[in-house]
C-alpha cells in the first residue's frame, strides 16, 4: 500500500513537471497563432487589428521566456521553437502587413524592402542562436525582433488609413523604416533589455511622476504615444553610441601617432 502511494506521488510529480515544460510552449504557440491571424487580418484590410495582434504577440513572447526561467524549464527545444515563432510573428508578419498596407501601391519592386526586413530578422535570430560567449544580460546586441516589429506596427497604428498628400509621405516613411530597422536588427548596437528591472523593490515617489505623465498622454493620444515610445527605443542605442563617441573620442592609434619632432 505504501509503495502504491509513493508510485502515485511519483507519477503526479512527473505529470506536473511535464505540464511545467509544456506551459512556455503554449505561450509560443499563442505567439504563432497571433502572428498568423495578423497576416489574415491584413489580407482582409484590417491593418489596425493586425498591428494590435502583433503587439499582443510580443507580450506573449515576453512571458514565455520569463515563465521558462521561473519554472526552471528552459531547454534547447524551447529556444529553437521560440525562434521559429519569432520569424513568423515578428519577421514575416510585419513585412507582409506593411506591404499590403500600402507599399505594393508605392512601387512595383517595393516588396524587396519587406524581404530585406525579413532577411535581417532571420539573420539576427540565427546570430543569437549560435552565440556561445557570455554576454551582458542587461543588453541586447542589435534591435530585438519584438521591438522591431513593434516599431513597424506603431506606424500602422498611427496611420492605418491615409488619403491625400499623406499617402505618399507615409509610404516613403514606411519604406525607410523597414530599411533602417532591418539594419539595426543586425547591428552591434547595445539596447537595454530591462531584464534587471525589479518591480518588487521600493520605488521613490519621484518615479511615479513621469510614469503618470506618460499614462496621461497615452489616454489622450494613444497612437502618437505608441509611435513615440517605439521611435525612442529604436533610436536609443545609436544615439547613446554617438554621444559616448563624442564624450570620449578615441585617441590616435600607436601606428597613427605623428612622428616625434626633430631636435
Amino acid at each position: 500500500m505504501i509503495h502504491e502511494r509513493a508510485s502515485v506521488r511519483t507519477r503526479m510529480r512527473g505529470g506536473m513537471r511535464r505540464g511545467a515544460y509544456l506551459l512556455p510552449s503554449l505561450f509560443t504557440i499563442g505567439n504563432m497563432l497571433l502572428g498568423f491571424y495578423a497576416i489574415v487580418s491584413a489580407l482582409d484590410g484590417e491593418f489596425l487589428k493586425a498591428a494590435l495582434l502583433v503587439f499582443l504577440a510580443a507580450i506573449l513572447d515576453l512571458l514565455d521566456g520569463r515563465i521558462a526561467r521561473m519554472t526552471g524549464t528552459e531547454s534547447d527545444f524551447g529556444k529553437e521553437y521560440d525562434s521559429l515563432a519569432d520569424v513568423i510573428t515578428f519577421g514575416a508578419a510585419p513585412a507582409l502587413i506593411a506591404y499590403l498596407w500600402g507599399l505594393r501601391e508605392f512601387a512595383r519592386d517595393a516588396w524587396l524592402l519587406c524581404v530585406f526586413y525579413m532577411v535581417c530578422a532571420a539573420t539576427r535570430l540565427a546570430r543569437f542562436n549560435v552565440q556561445t560567449r557570455v554576454v551582458d544580460s542587461r543588453f541586447f546586441v542589435g534591435l530585438p525582433m519584438p521591438a522591431a516589429a513593434g516599431a513597424i506596427c506603431a506606424l500602422l497604428v498611427f496611420a492605418p488609413e491615409y488619403t491625400g498628400d499623406l499617402r505618399v509621405v507615409m509610404q516613403v516613411v514606411m519604406g525607410m523604416a523597414l530599411l533602417l530597422i532591418g539594419v539595426l536588427m543586425v547591428s552591434t548596437f547595445r539596447y537595454k533589455s530591462f531584464k534587471n528591472l525589479d518591480l518588487r523593490r521600493r520605488w521613490s515617489y519621484r518615479a511615479f511622476v513621469p510614469l503618470a505623465a506618460v499614462l496621461l498622454v497615452f489616454v489622450f493620444i494613444p497612437r502618437a504615444t505608441f509611435l513615440a515610445i517605439a521611435v525612442l527605443y529604436t533610436l536609443s542605442a545609436p544615439l547613446a553610441a554617438g554621444i559616448a563617441r563624442l564624450r570620449h573620442p578615441r585617441g590616435p592609434r600607436p601606428e597613427e601617432s605623428p612622428p616625434p619632432a626633430a631636435p
